[in-house]
């Protein structure tokens, strides 16, 4: 089972957490949700994970499929904390060097915020 809250933060950034599991069935359950809280028009998302237990690669496809959208779209999508297993197989699949990673959301927003400047 897996579950989406959002919030919005300060300086136009929106907070997508996933809170259980990103494995087939999570995947489906979520994911049209997921696309539309984090691609369906330009943002800057940060997707908390540090509450996502396991992540299968179903779900690295759902991160980096909306993370794409988002960077077409002109916007920006960061993944902030997650849990060691999570994080291990991020890295494993490179998907850190597609999307940024962030253990500290002030990084995570002023990375975001700085986006503007650029």
């Amino acid at each position: 089972m897996i579950k989406i809250e959002v919030q919005e933060l300060n300086n136009d950034i929106k907070q997508v957490k996933l809170i259980g599991r990103l494995d087939i069935q999570g995947t489906g359950d979520v994911e049209l949700s997921f696309a539309a809280h984090t691609a369906s028009k330009k943002e800057k998302v940060i997707v908390d994970l540090s509450e996502l237990d396991f992540l299968a690669s179903i779900g690295i496809r759902l991160l980096l499929v909306n993370a794409k959208a988002q960077d077409h779209r002109g916007g920006k999508l960061v993944l902030l904390n997650p849990k060691p297993l999570v994080d291990d197989v991020l890295k494993m699949t490179g998907i850190n060097v597609l999307i940024p990673i962030y253990t500290d959301i002030s990084l995570a927003t002023d990375y975001l915020k700085s986006i503007d400047s650029e």
